[in-house]
Order: C-alpha cells, then sequence, then structure tokens
C-alpha cells in the first residue's frame, strides 16, 4: 500500500507538470493560469450544485424509509471529484469533470458497485450489523 500511494503521489505531480509546461508552451503561461483558476471556480460550483442535489436526494430516500446506497455512492464520487478539481492540473481536472458529470457518473458508479461487490464476495470487505 505503501507503494501505490508512493507512486500516486509522486508520478501524478510530475505528468501533471508535465502536461501544464507543454500547454503553457502552446497557449502561454497567463492563459494556462486562467484556465487552472476557472477549471477550479467551475469544479467548485458544479461539486457544490451536485452535492446538494445530492442531499435533496438522500434525504428523500431517507423521509421514505428506505436506505439510500446509491446515493451514498453517487456522494462519495462527488466528494472524490471535487477534491481532484482542487488539485490543480488538467489530468486531474479531467478526471474530477468525470466524477461530477451525472452521465460520466453513473459509469464510474457502476464500476465502483461491482468493484465493492467483488471485494465483498472475495471477503476483503466486512459488513457487521448491530
Amino acid at each position: 500500500m505503501f507503494i501505490r500511494l508512493l507512486l500516486l503521489f509522486t508520478i501524478v505531480p510530475v505528468i501533471e507538470l508535465v502536461v501544464l509546461l507543454k500547454v503553457g508552451a502552446v497557449i502561454g503561461v497567463a492563459s494556462t493560469v486562467i484556465l487552472i483558476l476557472l477549471t477550479g471556480v467551475a469544479g467548485a460550483y458544479l461539486a457544490r450544485t451536485q452535492g446538494l442535489d445530492l442531499l435533496r436526494r438522500i434525504q428523500a430516500e431517507l423521509n421514505q424509509g428506505r436506505v439510500p446506497a446509491g446515493e451514498l455512492l453517487d456522494g462519495a464520487l462527488v466528494l472524490v471529484g471535487g477534491v481532484l478539481l482542487l488539485t490543480p492540473g488538467f489530468c486531474t481536472d479531467l478526471l474530477g469533470f468525470s466524477f461530477l458529470v451525472p452521465a460520466t457518473r453513473a459509469i464510474l458508479k457502476g464500476i465502483f458497485r461491482n468493484l465493492i461487490e467483488k471485494y465483498i464476495d472475495e471477503g476483503k470487505i466486512n459488513i457487521r450489523r448491530m
């Protein structure tokens, strides 16, 4: 696990830096900085609106006496997307937007749901009820 985190925190910034330098060489430094700031602002707005909508859906599910399992997974994806958008760089912004846009989030939600079910079946995730 340590090796994976080490690779994540060293390789991702290097990739982001290379992309930023390439984009900066093509469109200019000022335009690159403005673009990074705009994606951050747009991402924060999108995360906020998606998050508030999601809270309303969770509350509606709870009021009807149902467990909002799908909505909770959506919430986790919106949270991850928001964090990715706050990280400066084009690659993380692209990934963050994919976590926030409902159409792509639905695809990612299916992938993560299958992965979680697989881990539960393999015993890597244990669910205890009290």
